[in-house]
């Protein structure tokens, strides 16, 4: 299989020839192992469910660690090399972005929807882009303004999402800034989100919000989604798309009423097919559990830290780690403003934390996730309810992971382990099989073509990206299958190419994960790492430099290599730090 003959596809294999409705739920820095299905002490109940009806994707990777790449890449098909988007601060292509699923989608007669974190944009820099997502030009959006924005005809945003500020004030700010404002009551919740509630923790960057739940950005996005997809439903069936469980087929209705008219002595009058109507598609992005680990309540007190589970390997051993892994911590990050360096060192670095403070930061992060999972549980809820279950395809995951306390470390950066890049995959929906699991690596670059493919319309921009379907729907036996070789990957790529700006020095990392094992190489100075999944599943050991690994090293360079050369010429700097 070619890496877009699964974008461009075969027609839907449905009951009938309206291709699917389409509905992505995303979190933010959330970890592929913090689901109660994993095996993780996090209350997922709905996310469970879920897998449970659906299939979970146990090995799907992030093509980057950080928020802006990882999301472009969602969005375009393309690794962030390629889309130009390497690192945060650095501003989507427009023309790019079109050519994503969104874009491909709306004019393949989709109804497409953006609503919450989007970040593809930058929302810090010295000067105004003139973006929607910046804080220097919200402003010039009107209240009214509601897209087109990255291919998506219909967009309800937030500008950051993540409490270390308070939501802007009007003028600027996005729709999620002007609604927490618009009710006169702002001052009153800035001074609820400056609070905290009891008890006290030490963890750094981790407390309990006083904000009330009503009133937090989660929330909002659910309200908001939810609402979006009861219009959806209000909109199919006053264009005749009947809810589940199906009404009888048009053909038999159109008989039942020549028969009842052939009675009568009436004339019998031809059956009128039914009028098109559009799809949706529908990206839902919520804002957790990024960090600050600030769970409101009840979700805050959800999980007690003595009861969560610790990382087996806590200790930042740097001596056994390639050489920027010391340097991304301690060295200082240089140039752009004095701003920029107080976000780089007070929000992307964290000094290391006793057992006591990890277990209370762990316990607030999985109270964000809780929060998560209440959100999905309301949308699957109006998917129920409205009788769009039978014919929605929902896809959950998230843009990255968090080292959460592994190899001693806490939030992301320029080290590749596995709790940073694998994600939440979980798909449900017609023709999925439900309580399978997938092993075979996977990235959320594939979501493009496998939107694509479901839909039945071609998507050659998204040229990285692979369509699911086949590993979906491979022959096997729930729970556990592993497909045949030429229906998906072997490997997946991580892209990442950053400046000092970020953490002092300037990196080119590349990294490639297979089932069985992950290579990460710096290309400028050659220095590597190399983890042997199968027997060291912690990545205590770097096999980089093993005489007895060689074989295997050399096998997953050579994969390395294959990555597409198209990558941009020159890139693009950022303008900020995020």
């Amino acid at each position: 299989m070619s890496r877009t003959e699964g974008a461009a596809g075969s027609p839907p294999r449905r009951g009938d020839a309206r291709p699917p409705n389409l509905l992505l739920i995303t979190s933010d820095q959330h970890r592929g192992d913090c689901l109660g299905v994993e095996g993780r002490r996090v209350h997922t109940p709905h996310l469970d469910l879920l897998a449970a009806q659906g299939t979970r994707f146990s090995a799907c990777i992030t093509p980057n660690v950080v928020c802006m790449p990882a999301r472009a890449s969602m969005l375009t098909g393309l690794l962030p090399l390629t889309h130009g988007t390497h690192d945060n601060g650095i501003d989507l292509d427009e023309a790019v972005a079109e050519r994503g699923f969104a874009g491909t989608l709306a004019r393949a007669g989709y109804a497409t929807a953006f609503i919450g974190k989007a970040h593809f944009s930058s929302n810090h820099s010295a000067e105004p882009t003139g973006r929607c997502e910046n804080l220097l030009s919200s402003h010039r959006f009107a209240d009214e303004w509601h897209g087109p924005y990255m291919g998506f005809q219909h967009v309800e945003l937030m500008q950051l999402g993540h409490n270390h500020w308070l939501p802007e004030r009007a003028p600027g700010g996005l729709h999620y800034e002007r609604w927490y404002h618009g009710d006169g009551q702002g001052e009153l919740k800035d001074r609820l989100y400056r609070q905290r509630l009891p008890p006290e923790t030490t963890a750094a960057q981790t407390h309990h919000s006083a904000l009330p739940a009503a009133w937090h950005n989660s929330t909002w996005v659910g309200d908001r989604a939810g609402e979006y997809l009861h219009e959806q439903a209000r909109r199919q069936r006053a264009a005749g798309v009947p809810p589940a469980p199906r009404a009888p087929p048009a053909q038999a209705a159109h008989a039942a009423q020549a028969a009842q008219a052939a009675q009568a002595g009436q004339a019998v009058q031809p059956a009128q097919p039914a009028q098109p109507v559009e799809p949706f598609c529908a990206w839902i992005s919520l804002a957790d559990p990024h960090h600050p680990f600030d769970a409101p309540a009840p979700w805050c007190w959800m999980h007690r830290p003595e009861d969560v589970d610790l990382p087996p390997h806590r200790v930042r051993d740097l001596e056994r780690r390639p050489w920027w892994h010391r340097a991304a911590l301690e060295n200082t990050p240089q140039g752009g403003t004095a701003r920029d360096r107080c976000v780089r060192e007070q929000y992307s670095r964290m000094p290391p934390q006793s057992d006591a403070q990890l277990r209370e930061l762990i316990a607030s992060y999985f109270g964000m996730i809780a929060l998560v999972d209440h959100q999905v549980g309301r949308l699957l809820a109006v998917l129920h309810d409205e009788g769009l279950q039978q014919d929605t395809l929902v896809i959950f995951s998230s843009d990255h992971g968090d080292w959460l306390g592994d190899h001693g470390l806490v939030l992301k950066g320029p080290m590749f382990y596995e709790g940073l890049l694998r994600v939440p995959l979980i798909v449900r929906g017609p023709g999925v099989p439900a309580g399978r699991v997938v092993a075979n690596p996977v990235s959320t670059i594939d979501l493009a073509a496998t939107f694509a493919d479901y839909a039945g319309v071609p998507i050659e921009a998204a040229r990285h990206s692979r369509s699911l379907r086949p590993l979906i729907e491979a022959e096997g036996t729930p729970p556990a299958v592993a497909a045949a070789p030429g229906t998906g990957r072997e490997h997946a790529f991580t892209d990442w190419r950053l400046g000092p700006q970020r953490c002092g020095v300037a990196l080119d990392l590349r990294g490639v994960r297979t089932r069985e094992a992950k290579l990460t190489l710096e290309l400028g100075s050659g220095a590597g790492e190399l983890y042997d999944l199968r027997d060291d599943p912690h990545e205590c050991v770097n096999r980089f430099g093993d005489p007895q690994r060689r074989g295997l090293r050399d096998e997953l360079l050579q994969r390395l290599m294959s990555r597409p050369a198209d990558i941009l010429d020159p890139l693009p700097m950022p303008v900020g730090p995020a």
